[in-house]
């Protein structure tokens, strides 16, 4: 599959069909480890199926940020910078 110089990118059309998406559909792109997965998002799904879906993209992203042993408090931290403002004694 080529990309467009506008970025744009052809789907097949037994893609298509499998995730019922024609004119007008709406799709995101999710990145993996493995590149990226297309997602048709259906404004009629229901709410168990959309929790799965969530559920799928959280299980795929696990792993994924190495904190060099860092504890999730040294990570905030790593990110904020130090904090001149607090009395640290």
């Amino acid at each position: 599959m080529r990309v467009t110089t506008k970025g744009q990118v052809t789907i097949p059309k037994q893609i298509r069909d499998h995730l019922g998406i024609g004119p007008g559909s709406e799709v995101e792109f999710v990145a993996t480890n493995e590149g990226a997965r297309l997602v048709a998002v259906n404004e009629n799904v229901s709410e168990e199926e959309a929790s799965r879906r969530f559920k799928d993209v959280l299980a795929g992203m696990a792993g994924t940020l190495d904190l060099g042993g860092m504890t999730a408090d040294d990570y905030i931290e790593w990110l904020r910078g130090p904090r001149e403002d607090l009395d640290v004694d």
